[in-house]
């Protein structure tokens, strides 16, 4: 009697609604040996504790106008000297693309593809949690360090007062490419494949960073905390997709 009525509720569990669609679209496992586990357990603890002391040791900069900040005003002159009516129309379309308007768009985009062509939402909603994070974080590490702006004169693209450190482009930039790239490579484990989207991710992240410094947004310091921050989410993405989906399986055995 008692096993029949356990069977009961595991099948009155299994048949609610949200059961069935969390175990049919949420749910996302893979095996992996203990080598690859280990190296991706390794892997986000490297991101968040690289990316903590980089960003503690630009903040503790910026909060004393010292160290690393020395390189804000020569990075800043030597840009301003560079620009070009061809290289302003690039900057401007990259800063669009990064902006808070576009990008969200884009973010949506992919992960509503992304859920519908794999029928699974896990990825998704981890690119989109990393997501809303960053732009938390920004708004919260804005508001409490209230660092200025360059000067208003050297901005291409209309006047911006809000807050300089970080740079939210540069850092929703950053969590978009690094987590995307983690999150589709990490399913393939190829050598070039890999290097190739780092490769790209990378790119995209220096573009607009550059885009940011170009237009005179913001200071170096800005953007390198913002890929710190990146660091830290990514590694807290790596962290919560390993423990959720990897299954440590032992190599087959052959005879």
């Amino acid at each position: 009697m008692a096993a029949r009525l356990d069977a009961e509720r595991r099948r009155s569990r299994a048949s609610h609604p949200w059961r069935t669609f969390y175990h049919r679209y949420v749910v996302e496992t893979r095996g992996l040996d203990a080598g690859s586990h280990r190296i991706l357990r390794d892997t986000a603890i490297a991101c968040v504790g690289s990316g903590a002391v980089f960003f503690t040791v630009t903040l503790l900069s910026v909060l004393g106008e010292r160290g690393i900040t020395a390189i804000d005003v020569p990075v800043q002159e030597w840009l301003l000297e560079s620009r070009s009516p061809v290289l302003t129309t690039v900057m401007i379309v990259l800063a669009v693309v990064f902006g808070p308007i576009a990008l969200p768009l884009i973010v949506l985009v992919v992960c509503v593809g992304w859920g519908l062509i794999t029928r699974q939402a896990w990825r998704p909603l981890l690119l989109a949690g990393a997501m809303a994070t960053g732009v938390l974080l920004a708004q919260i590490i804005g508001r409490a360090i209230d660092r200025e702006r360059p000067p208003t004169d050297l901005m291409l693209y209309g006047t911006d007062l809000t807050h300089s450190f970080p740079s939210g482009h540069v850092l929703g930039a950053s969590d978009f490419l690094l987590v995307t790239a983690y999150l589709v490579l990490s399913r393939r484990l190829r050598g070039r494949a890999t290097a190739l989207g780092l490769g790209i991710a990378v790119v995209g992240i220096v573009l607009a960073a550059l885009s940011r410094l170009y237009l005179g947004y913001h200071w170096t310091t800005d953007a390198l905390a913002s890929v710190s921050i990146s660091l830290v989410v990514l590694g807290c993405v790596i962290a919560v997709d390993t423990w959720r989906t990897v299954r440590v399986v032992e190599p087959a055995v052959r005879d």
